[in-house]
């Protein structure tokens, strides 16, 4: 079994990867492009629920958008991989500009059609799968050597901050001046990374013309050879199915045991400085054992999920659910430079599909169970459950010879 180079992260004295014009070109455009998603959860469940006044139709909606992303994630590593992640990463951008601003003119048109909305977000998760395992070759490509794990740390910074920002920005747009703008911020942002993207200089190493069947297989090999890999894809794939199972069952519990729905948003917003938290250390810190670190402190987030199945008091709650996320801000940029180091360039969108696939597929998972498991056990037994599984997986990858020998 293949093990990881020993080869340390970078330390903070390395130059910031900022000061180089490719990746400070795509930093930007990525930044805007979250602030704009960020925005849009809030805003679409908004605008469908007041459309329609149907929860069906808002489940309807946010269906067609994660279907077609899980279904083509390993087709967009393939050609994430085969052909140029810049050209890629823009053609998606521009295909997403188009779905959000149709959206945001049918919102603001007053009366949206639902099959409109659903098929244009159809087309962005479609698009959506070809674009997220583009973003770790591009940062690899636009930066040299020992400043990578600065410029994941700088990457994940970004999206904490977005994080914080976007819910606020959709809550002020939908109050203000209605939904459908939310829709056209979105739009006009995936318009100026597309812009951006074009002024990037992106190394490419190309791999031979094969068979699609053939590429997702030598993709799935790279997962395999690496146990120190497919054994942390277990622990994150266990947290995102714990993640639903908290996002479904924790704001009935916030609401009727622990003070009402701003202890929910509070606690949300605690989360949102802890991920920022946990990314700026991230910056700061170069684990000896990377690997192992970020999933032992990926594995703090079965304490919200106990807390809350005991009702315990409000602030411990929030504290924990704080502690959680700053484990989750830390995992994903450390996480992504060891991925970018051991996994050869021409291989890493694939593999980085099958990240995303594991990830985004245990979701509706949580999703589905949760509320079936409540409804016959209460919801202490799903959260309690989503505890041990999430907590065991995580800290069960250390006892996996790979994890414990990646430096």
């Amino acid at each position: 079994m293949p093990t990881a180079p020993a080869r340390p992260a970078a330390p903070p004295s390395v130059r910031h990867p900022l000061r180089s014009r490719s990746f400070r070109l795509l930093f930007t455009g990525r930044a805007l492009s979250l602030l704009g998603d960020a925005a849009i959860p809030a805003a679409l469940a908004l605008a469908v629920l007041e459309a329609t006044g149907s929860t069906s139709a808002l489940a309807l909606v946010l269906g067609c958008a994660m279907a077609p992303k899980l279904l083509l994630l390993p087709v967009g590593g393939v050609v994430g991989d085969r052909f140029d992640a810049r050209t890629v990463a823009l053609t998606t951008d521009l295909v997403r500009c188009a779905t959000q601003l149709l959206v945001g003119v049918q919102l603001l048109g007053g009366s949206p059609s639902l099959a409109v909305l659903a098929v244009s977000e159809a087309v962005g998760g479609a698009a959506g799968a070809f674009a997220m395992p583009t973003v770790s070759p591009l940062v690899k490509g636009t930066v040299e050597g020992e400043a990578l794990h600065r410029a994941n740390a700088a990457m994940g910074v970004a999206q904490s901050a977005t994080r914080l920002a976007g819910p606020a920005l959709a809550g002020t747009l939908v109050l203000t001046v209605g939904a459908g703008w939310a829709f056209v911020l979105d739009a006009a942002t995936f318009a100026v990374s597309a812009l951006l993207l074009t002024a990037v200089r992106v190394k490419r190493i190309p791999i031979p013309s094969r068979s699609l069947r053939a590429d997702l297989a030598e993709g799935w090999q790279e997962v395999r050879s690496r146990d120190w890999y497919w054994t942390s894809l277990i622990g994150h794939s266990a947290w995102n199915g714990a993640a639903a199972v908290l996002m479904t069952l924790g704001p009935a519990i916030a609401v009727r045991q622990l003070g009402g729905g701003t202890t929910w948003v509070v606690l949300l917003q605690v989360g949102a400085v802890g991920f920022l938290l946990g990314a700026l250390l991230a910056d700061r810190v170069s684990p000896r054992r990377p690997v192992l670190t970020a999933n032992l402190g990926l594995a703090t987030y079965a304490l919200p999920l106990v807390l809350l199945a005991l009702a315990a008091p409000a602030p411990l709650t929030i504290a924990s659910y704080g502690l959680a996320q700053a484990g989750l801000g830390f995992l994903s940029p450390v996480w992504q430079t060891a991925v970018q180091r051991a996994v050869p360039a021409h291989a890493l969108a694939r593999v980085t599909s099958y990240d995303w696939l594991l990830s985004l597929a245990a979701m509706p998972l949580g999703y589905v169970l949760a509320p079936a498991a409540a409804a016959a056990w209460g919801p202490e037994v799903p959260l309690l459950a989503a505890a041990v599984v999430v907590g065991g997986c995580c800290l069960g990858t250390a006892l996996v010879p790979g994890v414990r020998r990646f430096r």
